[in-house]
């Protein structure tokens, strides 16, 4: 396999740990542009002593923690909103904590991926968990038609301390319970079994109010080309509950910041 075919390959869980990790999908996709940009200026960044996904990882990495937070006019380069600069949960941590828990890396790969080693990889995932668990809890919609992930997905939310407003199993269910409830977070499978779409449903739903949104599917690769809005938070099937927990709290948590800017915006 070629150098190009490798990269091609890895792109699309890395665009996902990157939508995650910026809370966005411009944002996002413009890092991984980034750094496929100086790839091509010079393939010896690619270090690929844990193998091409991590190596690719850790260029990313490289390009994520080099563009200085107070640093406006490096930051003003890339179509970056202003999450990049988000500080209620540091950097780093999140880092780590996504690595493990949402791409599934080892200690050692993501010790790799951020220049540091195992020891230092524990405190920072410890530090993200303990930030992310004083996410205040929040009602939750699931739009799932299969019965037996709907329950799992219901006693994981649970465990997590949020409630369960409803389980949805069509694009109609979805509709009718998340406008009597208000849901604070949703919880989406893209493709239902009667042939409606969970996409469909969360953007009907989005025209009337703002809620975070994390789609589950198994074809993730479907939604992480690049070509075309693409959902920000993004979870595969079959799904682990780390998983589930980590990509949940990033929605959360940049929804949450967003909410506590607002003021500040329309004072300035």
């Amino acid at each position: 396999m070629s150098r190009s075919q490798l990269v091609a390959e890895h792109l699309p869980l890395l665009r996902r740990y990157a939508r995650a990790l910026t809370g966005n999908q411009a944002s996002g996709d413009a890092y991984v542009g980034a750094m496929l940009e100086a790839l091509l200026q010079d393939p010896a960044l690619l270090d690929e002593r844990h193998g091409p996904r991590a190596g690719l990882f850790r260029l990313f990495a490289q390009i994520w923690n080099s563009v200085a937070l107070n640093d406006d006019s490096e930051v003003r380069s890339l179509p970056m909103p202003s999450e990049r600069r988000l500080s209620a949960i540091t950097p780093l941590p999140r880092q780590a904590f996504l690595l493990l828990s949402l791409e599934g890396f080892s200690e050692e790969e993501v010790a790799f991926v951020l220049h540091t080693d195992v020891g230092e990889i524990r405190q920072l995932a410890d530090t993200a968990g303990r930030e992310m668990a004083e996410e205040i809890a929040t009602d939750v919609l699931i739009i799932e038609d299969e019965t037996f992930i709907a329950m799992d997905l219901e006693s994981l939310v649970k465990n997590l301390g949020h409630n369960v407003i409803g389980v949805a199993r069509t694009h109609a269910d979805a509709i009718a319970l998340a406008r009597t409830k208000k849901p604070g977070l949703i919880l989406a499978d893209i493709q239902l079994a009667d042939g409606s779409s969970g996409l469909d449903a969360v953007n009907e739903l989005l025209k009337t109010f703002e809620v975070p949104v994390v789609f589950i599917t198994a074809y993730p690769e479907r939604f992480l080309t690049g070509e075309r809005p693409e959902p920000a938070f993004l979870i595969s099937k079959p799904f682990q509950p780390a998983m589930v927990s980590a990509v949940a709290s990033q929605a959360l948590f940049f929804q949450r910041n967003s909410r506590n800017r607002t003021p500040n915006a329309a004072a300035s």
